[in-house]
């Protein structure tokens, strides 16, 4: 692997700083581990909005009937 370097703010080296695990943890392997709960979070956030538009047309079912209607007026 190459190392590159690249141009951060000094408020995100210090919030990365701030961030280790442990003093010595580098930068590259606190990323990468920033980066695995990056992408697990947004693949469980995809499920849950999978599941979500697959309810929701059960859930139309259920709460919009007539019998439902008719006990809102009794």
């Amino acid at each position: 692997m190459t190392p590159t370097t690249i141009q951060l703010d000094k408020s995100l080296v210090n919030a990365l700083k701030s961030s280790r695990e442990y003093p010595r943890q580098t930068y590259n392997e606190l990323i990468r581990n920033m980066m695995h709960v990056f992408h697990s979070v947004k693949k469980r956030n995809q499920y849950d909005e999978f599941l979500h538009k697959v309810q929701q047309a059960k859930m139309k079912e259920l709460w919009d009937n007539k019998e439902d209607e008719v006990w809102e007026n009794a």
